[in-house]
C-alpha cells in the first residue's frame, strides 16, 4: 500500500555520532523522506552541524538521556506518522517503507525485529542472550510477546504517542514504550529487520549496569499492567523467605534452643506474603473488570449514531 511520505517524521535521537548521522539522512532524503528531526544531546562532536548540512531539523533536547530525548521530540510532532530510529548506523533506511506500510493499514505501532535478521558480530554471545531473556520476561510480567523490545527501531501513529505516558529518562524507554502499547491494547506489527554492526562508534550502553535497570523497569511497570505478576512474585519471595526462617527455627528448637523473635517474625513473614499475594489477586480482578468497562464503553461509543 502506497502512503504520502510528507505525512511522515522521522525521528533519530543522537548522541556523538557524527561519523553515521550524514549517510542515514542522505538515505532518507534520497528516499523522499523530507521532514527529518535529529533531536540531540548535547553532543560534543559534529553531529548538529553534519546532521544540519545533510538536511536534518535539529534540535536539542534540554534534558539528558535518551528517554528523555525522546519524549520532548514527541511532543514537537505534527505528522500523523513516526518512524524512529537511533543515528548510530545499525539500522538500515531502506527498511521504512517495511516499517511504516502496516500503521497505513490499521496498525498502531510497528516493532523492527532486530535478533532475526542480525548480521554477524553485530550482537555478541552475551548480548544476544539477555535480549532473549528480556524478551522473556517481558512476555511473562505482560503477557505479550512483542519479539524484540528493547528495538530502537519503530513506527508510531501520532494517536499512538499520544496515548503512552512516557517517564523513562535513559535506555529503558524502549521498554516503557512496549509496555505503554500493552496497557493501551494498540495493535502492533513486528517486522524482521536488517541489524548491522556498529560503524566504529562506540555504544553507549553498559550490558549490566543498564540491563539491572531494564529489568527492574519491566518489573515496577507490571504494578499497573499485570498486578498479579507483580504482587504475586513478592508475596511469594517473602513467603519463602519466611518459609527458610521456619526452617532454621525448627531445627534449632530440636536441639533445645528457642528463638522466640525469629519465631514471631517467620509467622509476620508468611501471612504478610499471603496477604500480598492474595492482593495481587484482587488487583488482577479489579483490572479485567476495569478492561471490561473501557471495552464495553467504547463498543457503545462506537455504535452511537450520529447526530
Amino acid at each position: 500500500m502506497k502512503f504520502e511520505k510528507d505525512e511522515v517524521c522521522i525521528l533519530i535521537p543522537t548522541l556523538n555520532e557524527d561519523l553515521t548521522i550524514g549517510k542515514i539522512v542522505h538515505e532518507f532524503r534520497a528516499l523522499g523522506y523530507n521532514h527529518i528531526l535529529v533531536i540531540d544531546g548535547k553532543s560534543t562532536d559534529n553531529t548538529v552541524k553534519v546532521a544540519r548540512e545533510a538536511g536534518a531539523t535539529v534540535r536539542t533536547q534540554s534534558g539528558k538521556g535518551k528517554g528523555n530525548a525522546i519524549i520532548e521530540a514527541f511532543e514537537v510532532i505534527e505528522q500523523p506518522y513516526i518512524l524512529m530510529l537511533d543515528g548510530d548506523g545499525t539500522y538500515a533506511p531502506r527498511d521504512a517503507e517495511k516499517m511504516l506500510t502496516p500503521l497505513f493499514l490499521g496498525f498502531d505501532q510497528v516493532i523492527g525485529d532486530r535478533l532475526v535478521n542480525a548480521e554477524e558480530g553485530a550482537f555478541s554471545r552475551l548480548n544476544l542472550f539477555g535480549n532473549h531473556m528480556l524478551n522473556l520476561l517481558f512476555k511473562i510480567a505482560h503477557s505479550r510477546d512483542l519479539h524484540d523490545i528493547l528495538s530502537g527501531y519503530r513506527a508510531f501513529t501520532h494517536l499512538a504517542i499520544q496515548q503512552m505516558n512516557l517517564k523513562e529518562k535513559g535506555f529503558e524507554i524502549e521498554t516503557e514504550i512496549s509496555v505503554e502499547s500493552v496497557r493501551n491494547g494498540q495493535r502492533v506489527m513486528v517486522v524482521p529487520i536488517k541489524y548491522s554492526s556498529r560503524p566504529g562508534t562506540r555504544t553507549k550502553l553498559s550490558p549490566f549496569h543498564d540491563g539491572i535497570k531494564i529489568v527492574s523497569t519491566i518489573y515496577r511497570l507490571a504494578r499497573v499492567n499485570n498486578p498479579m505478576f507483580y504482587f504475586g512474585l513478592l508475596g511469594v519471595f517473602t513467603s519463602i523467605l519466611g518459609m527458610l526462617t521456619g526452617v532454621y527455627v525448627f531445627l534449632e528448637w530440636l536441639q533445645g534452643i528457642d528463638h522466640i523473635p525469629l519465631t514471631i517474625l517467620t509467622v509476620l513473614l508468611i501471612v504478610v506474603g499471603i496477604e500480598i499475594f492474595m492482593f495481587g489477586m484482587i488487583s488482577d480482578m479489579l483490572l479485567v473488570f476495569h478492561r471490561e468497562i473501557i471495552r464495553e464503553v467504547q463498543l457503545l461509543q462506537r455504535q452511537k449514531p450520529p447526530k
